[in-house]
Parts: C-alpha cells; sequence; structure tokens
C-alpha cells in the first residue's frame, strides 16, 4: 500500500500567464501557496480474486478489467502512459470539494504519479513530477489548463514562479520574516461560494482570447513581482489587498466567464464588509474565493457572508509526499 498527500493550493497574482499560448511568447510569473488541505491517494496492487483488474474509488467507484474502459480521464491516461498492466486499486480522498478553484485536479494527477511510481519502488524529484503532471494534462488528456497547478502541489510553498519561453520552469521560494508570514496569513479568509464548475472549458474562452488580452495579461504579469516587492518591504500589507483588488478586475477581463453576477455580488458584499481585495481562485465561474481582510474588519465580513462556508487555513511547505510506504502490502 502507498499513501500520498498532496496539497491544494492559493494562486494571487499571474494566474493567465502560465498558459503556454501564452508564457512561450512572452514569459510569464505567477505567485501562489500550497495550504494545509490536501488530495490523498492510495495504491495497491489488486490480488488476482476479482472479476475486474482495476478498482477506482472517487467520487464514484468504478470496476474494469481494462484501463481504457476507465471513465475518470486523469486515471486512464496515467494508467496508460504509465504502462500499469498489473491489477491496482486506487483510492481518493481529498480535504476540500473538487472543481473549486484550488488545483484540486492537479493535485490529483500529481499524487497518482507520484504514489504509482512509488509502488514501482521509483523516486521522483519534484521538477519531474511537475514536468510529467503538465505533460499528462496538456498533452495526453489535452485538457485547456495552465502549468502553475502541478507545479505548486508537486513543490509546495509560498513560491515565485516563472514560465520561460522554452518550455521551462524555475520555482523560487518567497522568502519572508516570520513575523512578516504570519501577518500575512492572518489578513486571509477563504469562502466558498457552492458554485463548481469546469474550468478547463472556461479556460478555453480564456486561451481564445489571449492574443485579445495582451496589456492585460502583462499587466497582470508585472503585478506578480509588485506583489512580492510589498510583502518584502516595511511597508502597510494593506497595499497587497488593493492590489489584489486590482488583479481581479484585469481577471474579470479575461473572458465573460470568469465572474457571475452571484459572485460579483458576494465580492461587492464582502468589499463593504472591509475587506481591501480578494479574487475568485481558479479559472472562474465559482468554487473558492479569497479575500485580504484586516483582522478587525473580519467579524463583519464573516457575518455578511455568513450564508458561505468560512474555511480556516494556513500556509505549508511539504508539497506531495508519500505518507505511507509498504509496497508488499503488510
Amino acid at each position: 500500500m502507498i499513501v500520498t498527500r498532496t496539497p491544494f493550493r492559493i494562486s494571487f497574482f499571474g494566474g493567465g500567464t502560465d498558459y503556454p499560448t501564452w508564457f512561450q511568447e512572452h514569459g510569464g510569473v505567477v505567485i501562489a501557496t500550497t495550504i494545509d488541505k490536501y488530495c490523498y491517494i492510495s495504491c495497491r496492487y489488486l490480488p488476482p480474486f476479482f472479476e475486474h483488474k482495476y478498482r477506482v474509488v472517487y467520487s464514484r467507484i468504478e470496476n474494469v478489467t481494462n484501463p481504457d474502459d476507465i471513465q475518470h480521464p486523469a486515471v486512464r491516461a496515467v494508467l496508460k502512459y504509465m504502462g500499469c498492466n498489473r491489477g491496482l486499486e486506487i483510492h481518493h480522498d481529498g480535504d476540500l470539494p473538487a472543481r473549486s478553484g484550488l488545483g484540486s485536479s492537479s493535485s490529483f494527477t500529481v499524487g497518482l504519479l507520484n504514489a504509482l511510481k512509488a509502488l514501482k519502488g521509483q523516486h521522483i524529484s519534484n521538477e519531474d513530477l511537475a514536468a510529467l503532471a503538465i505533460h499528462i494534462e496538456q498533452k495526453v488528456i489535452q485538457e485547456n489548463v495552465g502549468s502553475q497547478d502541478q507545479i505548486s502541489a508537486s513543490y509546495g510553498g509560498f513560491n515565485r514562479i516563472e514560465f520561460l519561453r522554452n518550455g521551462g520552469f524555475l520555482v523560487n521560494p518567497i522568502i519572508l520574516k516570520k513575523d512578516r508570514l504570519e501577518d500575512v496569513q492572518d489578513n486571509l479568509m477563504l469562502f466558498f461560494t457552492g458554485f463548481s464548475r469546469i474550468a478547463s472549458e472556461i479556460a478555453k474562452s480564456k486561451i481564445d482570447n489571449i492574443y485579445h488580452r495582451h496589456a492585460e495579461l502583462s499587466r497582470m504579469k508585472e503585478m506578480a513581482d509588485e506583489a512580492i516587492s510589498i510583502l518584502q518591504g516595511d511597508g502597510e500589507l494593506n497595499e497587497f489587498g488593493e492590489l489584489l483588488d486590482m488583479g481581479w478586475q484585469y481577471k474579470k477581463s479575461l473572458s465573460d466567464q470568469v465572474s457571475t453576477l452571484e459572485i460579483d455580488q458576494i465580492y461587492s458584499a464582502a468589499r463593504k464588509a472591509g475587506a481591501l481585495g480578494g479574487k475568485l481562485l481558479g479559472a472562474g465561474g465559482g468554487g473558492f474565493m479569497l479575500f485580504f481582510v484586516p483582522p478587525e474588519n473580519q467579524s463583519r465580513v464573516l457575518e455578511q457572508l455568513k450564508s458561505l462556508i468560512y474555511v480556516p487555513f494556513r500556509f505549508e511547505n511539504s508539497g506531495s509526499r508519500v505518507v505511507l510506504y509498504q509496497p508488499n502490502g503488510l
């Protein structure tokens, strides 16, 4: 039995510049962190006593004899790509719901790849794990996804991720004093809107608009490094929240599918209650919303958004890890 634990992520700035269509021509930069909410994948070789050869348990249960018959696109693609011919049982559990803007799909892919490599007795580096997950999602499954989620899930931590024109990437941890980092976390609030969506469909609408949004994406790329300057400076952190608000306005301009009337109403209510800025996480359309709220205003924001689920969180640094390694099932 192998069990992997892979974190979900929150992206602050630069989302959209991580699509290959953009960064292969202009380069890209994203500021993101992983949080202490996780995707768990358990894998074991299935004993040969069943009619099925593969058992996959997530929000549904699949028992099949051929990988081609697996309905879950990531499981099907990964098993076929890795040439998994032995019977397998795969279970998924998550701390937060899927399709909610926290990179859950990529956390699943990264965690599954990590587990299957371990099951074969192989170690894979963070860099190779991220690159393989990107290849699976973009080339094998051919989803309309960027490249930041797979990297955050693999590496973990609070990072500046740079996307190079040649297709490579650089991951640099954002170094802050301990009390400054605590202050950043203390000003952040996460809410679940209750709406879920298919990220790939919304991402496609943004990709289709990329060549018409050059100015917006260029500015969003610049804002990533402006955010680091604010964080590493000695000034008020409130500037970070105000920059988040500006970034959200740019993000909404990328596609008319990013936001909805309900999301706009939630955002407006949070701002009136004291949030300085925020954003809808992920591609858009629903899922989780992040707000930057000075601590003295947080009770008012909680009251204003009491119909939503509030999710306290902290940053984490582990990335995808094998947390149980018993390859012989003992």
